[in-house]
């Protein structure tokens, strides 16, 4: 191989590499930010739960608030 051909070569790879590096910084970020959405969304997950308890609690009457059976 020629010295060109070795320097054609390496500034291919060169090219690839910068590349490559781009990418994977791009691919880092997004799934940075991926991870602070999913959290997000877990902690949206948590104080539905919580509302949906305390509404779903709140529909039962205890025992002693309930009105005696009818007697026939």
């Amino acid at each position: 191989m020629s010295e060109k051909d070795l320097e054609a070569r390496l500034d291919e790879l060169e090219t690839r590499l910068a590349f490559q590096d781009d990418i994977i910084n791009t691919l880092n970020e997004q799934l940075a930010r991926q991870e602070l959405d999913i959290r997000e969304l877990w902690e949206a997950k948590k104080q539905l739960n919580t509302q949906l308890k305390e509404v779903s609690s709140s529909n039962i009457r205890k025992e002693e608030d309930e009105t005696p059976p009818p007697h026939y």
